[in-house]
Formats: structure tokens, C-alpha cells, sequence
């Protein structure tokens, strides 16, 4: 396996596909830097030479930002929303949809598992 910004990307996949396991590069940004790096067609990694791979390492170590750097400016950013103590931040600190989603049903992913609250069933009178 070839490994550009730390990350083992797949040989036996097109160079295309295998950049896009690199946190913060998807396939518009794959194609930029293959096209940057003079990467004809899209061939697989274990088919590329070491000099095109060292080039693709090259332009991605200095004109992208990825894995822990972009992860740390994300946590950072939604750090700063909390702080400030604006309204994204507090739904970040609930662990609630942030862009204005509702939650009276779905956001099961943001909420996580249903849980059963007592007496929240409505029962009919007897009669």
C-alpha cells in the first residue's frame, strides 16, 4: 500500500478512488490533484510510478488541508461556537441537529438510540 498524508491508500484501486480515503479529499478534490500531478487517465496505484505518487504526496502535503489538521480547525470552529455561546454552538452542545432540522421525528442519528420515558403513553379514560 502506498501511504500519502499517513494514510495507506488501496493499491489495487484506481488513484482516483484511493485519494477519496483521505479525510478531507473527495472525488473534485482527487481529480484536481491528479491534475495537478499530470496524471493521465486514471490508472491504478500499484501501476503508478514512484515519481508520480511522490508528486501527488508533494501537492497535497502543501496546497491541501487534511486528516488531523482539518480535523482539529473543524473541532476548533464548533469550539468557538460553543464558547461564544451562540445558538449552533448550544445545539452542538445538546447533540442536536445544528441547520435547522426538525426533531419532533427523525434525527435519530444525531439523537442516538430511542429511549422509552415512563408515562409518555396517553391512556384512554375508562368509562
Amino acid at each position: 500500500m502506498a501511504i500519502v498524508s499517513g494514510v495507506n491508500i488501496p493499491d489495487n484501486k484506481r488513484v482516483e478512488v484511493s485519494l477519496t480515503h483521505i479525510y478531507g479529499i473527495g472525488p473534485v478534490q482527487a481529480r484536481d490533484v491528479l491534475e495537478k500531478a499530470g496524471v493521465v487517465g486514471n490508472p491504478r496505484v500499484k501501476d503508478m510510478g514512484e515519481s508520480k505518487l511522490t508528486m501527488i504526496r508533494e501537492i497535497i502535503d502543501s496546497e491541501k488541508r487534511v486528516e488531523g489538521d482539518l480535523r482539529r480547525e473543524i473541532n476548533m470552529n464548533i469550539r468557538r461556537l460553543i464558547d461564544i455561546g451562540s445558538y449552533r454552538g448550544l445545539r452542538h452542545r445538546r447533540g442536536l441537529p445544528v441547520r435547522g432540522q426538525r426533531t419532533k421525528t427523525n434525527a435519530r442519528a444525531k439523537r442516538g438510540r430511542r429511549m422509552t420515558v415512563a408515562g409518555r403513553r396517553h391512556t384512554v379514560a375508562a368509562k
